[in-house]
């Protein structure tokens, strides 16, 4: 039986991938009463129907999967933020990191819009605060990368990073995405929109997950912009785990299950008071911590 990849789902129609051919699939009725679905970046076998389509017959075991964006076997996420308009917002990035620790990717960051900053006493504060995100954020592992998809800063740089991944590019509306994907892939014509000045905020302008095949190798997956993760949602039950410098103290910490927040003996609280974790990383925690348990609640 053939086998393919899905790089694109959109009103019922899976695509999938098969060397140099694409078929255009629907998936049969036994998934649906098992109550699962094929995603984008399945690995599938498939079979042809008579009209020259085909049937997705079975689905391979996924690596990861991220409820949203619905994708399956990405293994990086590449989270776009913008330093302006709209400005960099840690305690989103901290909330994407969350979603992504859980699905058990990597991450790298990406600071776009850098030839946007003014040349004035405001520029130099977003500038001084890129540079310290970039060393926070670096400092706990992660890949932090500086753009401009309009003068091509940082391209080369991102090109590599991404080869050989099924990358999953997400972030805010308003972000620069699709700027980055147009830059990233020749030929590529995504529609695009700036902040709108009356909302400050972005349009939806992807309506559907695809997987862009790169030059370099490997692929990206354009989806669409979201900015809210509702931790019930995804099933968290340990947000702290999700934390990489938590997870590393959380084993000197004299409770097992040690919330981090007020229990004695805990190796977190005590890092924190020693400056040894970011504010920023430690107040954003607890604001989750606080949501989940609320959001909890309701469920």
């Amino acid at each position: 039986m053939p086998e393919g990849l899905i790089t694109k789902a959109l009103s019922g129609y899976y695509y999938v991938q098969d060397g140099e051919r694409l078929v255009q699939c629907r998936a049969r009725g036994i998934f649906k009463k098992r109550g699962e679905s094929p995603l984008v970046g399945d690995r599938v076998e498939y079979s042809l129907t008579d009209n020259g389509e085909g049937t997705v017959d079975r689905i391979e075991p996924r690596h990861s999967e991220l409820i949203r964006p619905p994708i399956a076997n990405a293994d990086l996420a590449v989270l776009v933020f913008s330093v302006i308009r709209p400005e960099l917002s840690l305690a989103l990035l901290d909330k994407f990191l969350v979603h992504v620790e859980h699905a058990r990717m990597d991450a790298l960051i990406v600071l776009s819009k850098m030839d946007r900053i003014p040349d004035d006493e405001d520029g130099e504060r977003i500038r001084a605060d890129v540079e310290s995100a970039r060393g926070l954020y670096s400092s706990l592992g992660y890949q932090v990368l500086i753009t401009s998809a309009h003068k091509g800063d940082g391209i080369a740089e991102l090109q590599d990073a991404l080869a050989g991944h099924i990358n999953v590019f997400a972030g805010q509306s308003g972000v620069g995405k699709s700027s980055l994907l147009n830059a990233l892939v020749p030929g590529l014509t995504l529609e695009t929109n700036e902040i709108s000045d009356k909302l400050g905020r972005g349009k939806h302008t992807t309506r559907h997950v695809e997987l862009v095949a790169l030059p370099s190798g490997g692929y990206l997956a354009d989806t669409p912009g979201f900015s809210q993760l509702d931790f019930a949602e995804l099933g968290i039950d340990q947000i702290g785990d999700c934390f990489r410098e938590f997870k590393v103290l959380s084993s000197g910490c004299k409770f097992r299950g040690c919330t981090h927040i007020h229990e004695p003996s805990c190796a977190v609280l005590e890092a924190k008071e020693q400056g040894t974790i970011a504010d920023s990383r430690y107040e954003n925690y607890v604001s989750f911590m606080t949501e989940w348990k609320e959001k909890r609640r309701r469920y």
